[in-house]
């Protein structure tokens, strides 16, 4: 077997067994939601939304870093060079437990201000509010020292690994949950609720620092300050933190302006229609997950035309994984809401499309972006790129302030999307010679008439039929076979039919050879 073959085999395997935990993740999320929802209720879920996305402000930093470890330690690997792995673990620690320190300055001092003088909670849930901000500034601290440990796990591709312990972290949750919704007493539970995953998140962190110190031999402290990879990886996530604080005010940022406008309720409405994606886009992030850090070793072995076309099929894949799922969504949003919440904030409806059609467009980007972190040249695409980006932010507010609905801030992250987009394939064909020509017409345009084929026939029943669950069912059911029809016969190509074919009649084959044993 071929060293591509093989690789292709470890993709396959990685992206099982994450989807494994991600199947059993939905089904359960589906439930919790709904009981979270009328468990803490609409005002107190929301104020829960915005201020732990207040705090992950203050995590731009860090997600810099985690990018620049996980790139450090995987390009390491692909080098086989076990010294400099060690060296680069041990310094990623010493950088995060410097990070935390500035971090609870910065949260303590400037967040606790703006949380109590700036954002739009009622004065009796203020008391709560502040529960929540320390709570989730503590459960920050902690998973800041396990960025090195996490991503170590991503870098040996032990998807196993973070597929049993996340199956382990979803049924701990489910336990807070019911506990919060059925406690037979008195408390407050937006306090308690935040308190519970606070403990949770301490003691998932200490399980996987236990695996990583038994498993790898680079996850040892060594005493000793390497001034060259301090350099490095400050140089890398320097650069990198434009790109994180831009993801980070397109969101959180944008959630806090939805909050100084309109207030907590809107909030409630944006982190339903986040759970919703969430669910939908981690289909196809497991896939990307088990992807990315081939590209980086294929990068750093030199194999260019491997790592070429696995830009493209990652690309075109995870945006088929995502349609299939997405598709029926988009159709009958408020069907399914009203099925699973029963009652829902106004402009969630609104809110769960357009949020669905950004990610559509983003994860298109999902391994451009990782070739790029690969080749660990990324100031002048973070000042292109992230500058972009930053747009989000100052184009929401202007909308709000001229008094556009809020759906708006999602329109203007659709249309960044697309620029940023454009702006990458530019970057990377001046870098490594990726071709863009090629890109926009087997990735883009592949996607295009995909869609537009997928959606045909299900958007013609649509119209056609009365609201209700017969025409979910058949909506639904038209989607999902008519995204997979089009993939199959148009998104694929020969070799990939018929790759398909052999994998589905070998799974054919040996469920008929285990009923018949």
């Amino acid at each position: 077997m071929t060293t591509q073959q093989e690789n292709t085999k470890r993709i396959a395997k990685n992206t099982l067994m994450l989807y494994v935990r991600m199947l059993f993740g939905m089904l359960v999320s589906l439930y919790t939601s709904r009981v979270v929802l009328q468990a803490l209720g609409v005002e107190d879920y929301g104020i829960y939304n915005v201020v732990g996305g207040f705090v992950a402000m203050f995590s731009m930093i860090s997600s810099s870093l985690s990018s620049s470890v996980s790139r450090f330690l995987t390009f390491e690997l692909g080098r086989g060079d076990m010294e400099q792995l060690k060296k680069v673990f041990s310094t990623s620690l010493y950088i995060h437990l410097a990070l935390a320190g500035i971090v609870f300055l910065a949260a303590e001092s400037v967040g606790v201000w703006f949380l109590n003088t700036q954002m739009t909670i009622p004065t009796d849930r203020l008391y709560a509010a502040n529960w929540v901000f320390q709570a989730s500034l503590v459960a920050f601290m902690f998973g800041l020292f396990s960025v090195p440990y996490n991503a170590s796990i991503v870098a040996h591709e032990r998807m196993t690994t973070f597929a049993y312990f996340g199956i382990l972290d979803i049924i701990l949750r489910l336990f807070i949950i019911l506990f919060i919704a059925y406690a037979p007493f008195h408390f407050d539970r937006l306090i308690v609720y935040s308190l519970l995953l606070v403990v949770l998140g301490i003691s998932m962190q200490a399980v996987y620092w236990i695996y990583c110190k038994r498993h790898f031999e680079e996850c040892r402290l060594q005493f000793r300050f390497y001034r060259d990879i301090w350099r490095a990886m400050g140089a890398f996530a320097g650069w990198n933190f434009i790109g994180c604080t831009a993801g980070l005010l397109k969101e959180q940022g944008v959630n806090i302006l939805l909050n100084l406008f309109i207030g907590p309720v809107i909030n409630a409405a944006r982190a339903i229609a986040g759970s919703v994606n969430n669910v939908l886009s981690s289909f196809a992030g497991n896939f990307m997950t088990a992807l990315n850090p081939q590209i980086t070793k294929s990068y750093a072995a030199g194999d260019y035309s491997y790592m070429f076309s696995l830009v493209e099929q990652g690309s075109r894949f995870s945006y088929y994984i995502l349609l299939v799922f997405a598709l029926p969504v988009l159709f009958e949003t408020d069907f399914i809401l009203t099925l699973w919440l029963k009652s829902y904030p106004e402009h969630t409806v609104n809110f769960v499309r357009l949020v669905l059609l950004v990610t559509m467009c983003d994860i298109l980007s999902n391994t451009l972006i990782n070739l790029q972190s690969a080749t660990g040249k990324i100031r002048n695409y973070q000042l292109a790129v992230g500058g972009m980006l930053l747009m989000n932010f100052p184009l929401s507010y202007i909308c709000l302030k001229l008094g556009f609905p809020p759906e708006s801030v999602l329109i203007v992250a659709l249309l960044v999307a697309v620029c940023c987009l454009l702006l990458r394939l530019l970057f990377l064909r001046r870098m490594v010679g990726l071709p863009v020509r090629r890109y926009l017409y087997k990735v883009c345009g592949n996607v295009v008439v995909v869609t537009f084929v997928a959606l045909l026939l299900p958007l013609l029943f649509m119209w056609q039929m009365q609201d209700g669950f017969l025409r979910f069912f058949v909506v639904s059911l038209l989607s999902v076979v008519c995204t997979i029809s089009s993939v199959y016969w148009i998104g694929c190509t020969s070799h990939e039919r018929n790759f398909i074919r052999i994998k589905v009649l070998a799974v054919l084959k040996n469920k008929y050879a285990y009923i018949h044993r």
